[in-house]
């Protein structure tokens, strides 16, 4: 298996190139007993796509894009994704592990009960999307990814790492993140700052950290008084 690693997190890849690995070209993630494996999707343009109780294991999907897109109980196992844009994405109650998702935009989306083992995420936009209940079930990478007015709602992230993300306006609504390591990005304009206890950050971010909570707590600095 292949890996991604950022300072004291690893992620398993799928290893897709191995010799004597050979993918099939699918025309529809669609399979026949809800199962699809050692296959290559590519460049579909949809209207919408709907995935329900549906086993993706072993391949790759490239350029996909959907202006409606529905997925639920989904199993994903060893599956890349990439140059792919879902609009109006809603996905629920499904667990993907060794996944790999490059360039994707998932802007808008709704993701509920989502579980993830062993999951990276290059690149990828998740502006203004809301995540709840999701779930690292073992180790998670978000690197260089843009998660702007995005919103983690009831989350357990202690085993996610981010790393040069675009965190503005991300919002963090209770849920656990012992451990999470957000580490290398700015986070004064984070929300919801109380509910990241026992977080893994540098020292240099306590400045950071300090003005997101005087902006959440709407605080007037008294110099600004006697100058007004």
């Amino acid at each position: 298996m292949d890996s991604r690693a950022i300072r004291r997190t690893s992620v398993t890849l799928p290893a897709l190139d191995e010799p004597g690995r050979y993918l099939s070209h699918v025309t529809s993630l669609e399979g026949g007993r809800g199962r699809v494996a050692d296959f290559h999707y590519a460049d579909a343009d949809l209207r919408q796509i709907d995935l329900a109780d549906i086993h993706l294991l072993d391949g790759r999907v490239t350029g996909m894009k959907a202006r409606r897109a529905r997925f639920d109980k989904l199993r994903i196992d060893s599956v890349e994704f990439s140059h792919c844009e879902l609009s109006s994405l809603r996905w629920t109650e499904s667990k993907i592990s060794r996944v790999a998702f490059t360039d994707c935009k998932f802007m808008g989306a709704t993701v509920e009960d989502l579980t993830l083992d062993s999951v990276f995420f290059e690149n990828c936009k998740f502006d203004y999307t809301t995540f709840e209940r999701m779930r690292a079930a073992g180790p998670v990478i978000f690197s260089k990814c843009s998660l702007r007015e995005a919103a983690f709602t009831s989350a357990d992230l202690g085993g996610v790492l981010f790393d040069g993300c675009d965190l503005r306006l991300t919002e963090f609504d209770g849920g656990k993140y012992r451990g999470c390591d957000l580490r290398g990005n700015d986070l004064s304009r984070v929300r919801g700052i109380s509910a990241l206890k026992q977080i893994v950050v540098d020292r240099s971010q306590t400045l950071q950290l300090a003005e997101a909570l005087a902006d959440e707590l709407d605080i007037t600095f008294g110099e600004d008084l006697d100058d007004a």
